[in-house]
């Protein structure tokens, strides 16, 4: 399963921003929200995966409808529906988009998804946190990087996870971050620790010695 696009990006000293059990009923209507998930009608057909040949190596593509209608749900989820949308991934070898969003008060939004999703395979799952939500917390934590790098808690990259989950926090202190930050942003603030080394730049390349 591959993710699309996440999120603002950062490397180094500045940062890397990036992203379950599944009940399924294809086209269920809803008043506010179907909780548990749902899946649109175009999943009751099979598709056969698409290819395509780079340095001789066969590798799967998203077909270029279901692109289509994954870049419109990701732009419109953050444009209109950011209390809902948390975020999108492209299940390759199934031939399908997986949409992420809050289920409470996502009406609207599912309906959208429906509509836009035509003839293919969208799978929407409930999520924990929207991605208005998220970056709120995101640009947070990000404004107090010199803050944290003072207290000696180091931090390499922040990233708001794309099903919703929560501000993924990479860190080469875990155990600190995770007794420090909530206590100072709260127990109920939705971060996700994890190991990260330091960023190292690549090396550059020097070209070959010709001697004469």
């Amino acid at each position: 399963m591959h993710r699309v696009r996440l999120g603002r990006l950062l490397l180094a000293g500045m940062l890397m921003i990036s992203g379950c059990g599944e009940f399924e009923s294809a086209d269920q209507p809803e008043s506010a929200g179907v909780v548990g998930g749902w899946r649109t009608a175009g999943c009751e057909f099979s598709r056969a995966l698409e290819y395509v040949e780079r340095g001789g190596v066969r590798m799967p593509i998203t077909p270029a409808p279901l692109a289509a209608v994954m870049e419109r749900i990701e732009q419109t989820g953050r444009l209109r529906f950011a209390e809902s949308f948390a975020g999108i991934e492209v299940d390759q070898p199934r031939v399908r988009a997986i949409v992420y969003r809050v289920p409470a008060g996502s009406a609207e939004f599912d309906d959208f998804i429906r509509h836009t999703a035509e003839n293919n395979c969208v799978v929407v799952r409930d999520a924990a946190h929207a991605v208005a939500e998220l970056d709120t917390w995101h640009d947070r934590v990000v404004a107090d990087l010199a803050f944290w790098t003072a207290q000696g808690v180091r931090i390499v990259t922040v990233g708001s996870r794309h099903d919703g989950a929560g501000v993924e926090i990479g860190t080469e202190d875990v155990e600190r971050a995770r007794s420090e930050m909530p206590a100072h942003y709260g127990t109920g603030a939705p971060l996700i620790f994890v190991g990260q080394g330091p960023v190292t730049p690549l090396a550059r390349a020097v070209p070959p010695r010709h001697d004469d």
